[in-house]
């Protein structure tokens, strides 16, 4: 075989016998970032393990290759990243309100998991749940941080793996580097802006968040991890109205009679609770932590909001405000 990179080359397969019209060099090309002669021997390698792929001309003297059906056999199984990376998918879409796209896309999860043999389908669930909790939360659009892909590639094994790990830490606080940190991954939380891991820090003996922009140094230990049976991310990520964990408080918002419609349109956290006012205004109230992503959410509703409490939030809000007229050369009255 002259070309060696075996997980292209599955990939390739899977492709000349899913399409219908085949696939040509330059498609190759552009789908594995390969040069022509590249492409040819991927093309070479796989005639010699499938002699019963079709070649197909076309007007110009090029060619298209394609397979008959059933052809790869078991190679068109779909794997547990498949069907993982299918419900991250239908969560996206149930979330964003296109319950349409996430029915069908519940359907082809169905289907895919029909073509499992019976022990992989036991196996599924469990898997699944752990690779989605180890692939984040909170998957949003937007402005976010890169981060090397090796670091996450490390840490989202160490998840799957169970075990911990020993990594040099930069905080982004202080910009001080902590050496030999052991830790226990647990989750990323990867949303807008700055991307977190959330792991058991053996120094501190509690639950903390990392940022992940701040590993300078990963090593994946032998040693088993131990993730505390009664830990519940989604409930202990539902205390923070974003990422912060502080102190608990009860929020409490009204929005004008004009904002009204539009505010109860939000989730702005899982224990909400609405009070429609006399003159229609919207009262929101919950408890949770994360003044400060509070604070940042409520400036794109302007003056149709206000802040009942607590007094902590209140305050934040104006000081804030404050510290963005005076950089932008004004004053507040």
């Amino acid at each position: 075989m002259r070309y060696a990179r075996l997980a292209d080359l599955v990939r390739l397969a899977l492709q000349v016998q899913g399409r219908a019209d085949g696939v040509s060099l330059d498609e190759i090309c552009e789908t594995y970032s390969v040069s022509r002669r590249t492409a040819e021997r991927m093309r070479d390698a796989l005639l010699d393990a499938f002699p019963q792929i079709e070649e197909l001309p076309e007007p110009g003297g090029r060619k298209r290759w394609r397979m008959p059906p059933g052809a790869t056999g078991r190679l068109a199984d779909p794997t547990l990243d498949d069907i993982a990376a299918l419900i991250r998918a239908i969560e996206l879409a149930a979330s964003s309100g296109d319950d349409m796209t996430a029915d069908r896309l519940r359907l082809l999860s169905d289907r895919l998991r029909a073509r499992l043999p019976q022990g992989g389908r036991r196996r599924l669930d469990p898997d699944i749940s752990v690779l989605l909790e180890a692939d984040g939360v909170a998957l949003r659009p937007g402005p976010r941080e890169m981060i090397p892909p090796e670091t996450l590639a490390s840490l989202r094994q160490a998840i799957l793996g169970g075990v911990w790990i020993e990594a040099d830490h930069r905080a982004r606080a202080s910009g001080l580097l902590s050496r030999n940190v052991r830790l226990g991954p647990m989750a990323f939380l990867l949303g807008e802006g700055r991307q977190y891991l959330v792991a058991w820090s053996e120094w501190a003996g509690e639950l903390r968040m990392f940022s992940l922009h701040g590993f300078e140094r990963i090593t994946l230990t032998n040693e088993p991890f131990e993730r505390p049976q009664d830990f519940d991310l989604k409930a202990w990520q539902s205390r923070s109205f974003g990422l912060w964990h502080e102190d608990l408080h009860e929020i409490e918002w009204r929005f004008s009679p004009e904002a009204a419609p539009e505010a109860r349109n939000f989730l702005f956290h899982p224990g909400q609770v609405l009070r429609n006012e006399p003159d229609g205004s919207l009262v929101v109230r919950f408890c949770a932590s994360g003044l400060r992503e509070m604070c940042w959410h409520l400036f794109r509703w302007g003056d149709q909001v206000e802040i009942i409490g607590p007094p902590e939030l209140r305050g934040l809000y104006l000081e804030l405000l404050e510290q963005a007229v005076q950089a932008n050369g004004g004053a507040m009255n």
